[in-house]
């Protein structure tokens, strides 16, 4: 017995996915059946998921922390008017 998986995709992600799949010599369908089976065996996705590290840095020193605060309090200021 199988049964049938269906989605909704964009258009043009659709067409992404049918040619890259021509591309590497197999189909959407066969696709879909080695990500399902891989899925499995993984227990979950059978790569990393998750958002990226936020690209922020800390401030050095206290003042610099400072001297940043006023600089965007001036601005905003500066934007108000």
């Amino acid at each position: 017995m199988s049964s049938q998986l269906a989605t909704r995709v964009e258009d043009a992600e659709a067409e992404r996915f049918r040619e890259t799949t021509r591309l590497l010599g197999t189909t959407p369908a066969d696709a879909m059946r080695i990500f399902v089976s891989a899925f499995n065996a993984h227990r979950g996705f059978p790569f990393e998921v998750r958002l990226p590290e936020p690209k922020v840095e800390a401030f050095a020193t206290e003042r610099e922390a400072a001297d940043f605060s006023d600089r965007l309090a001036l601005r905003m200021m500066s934007d108000a008017r």
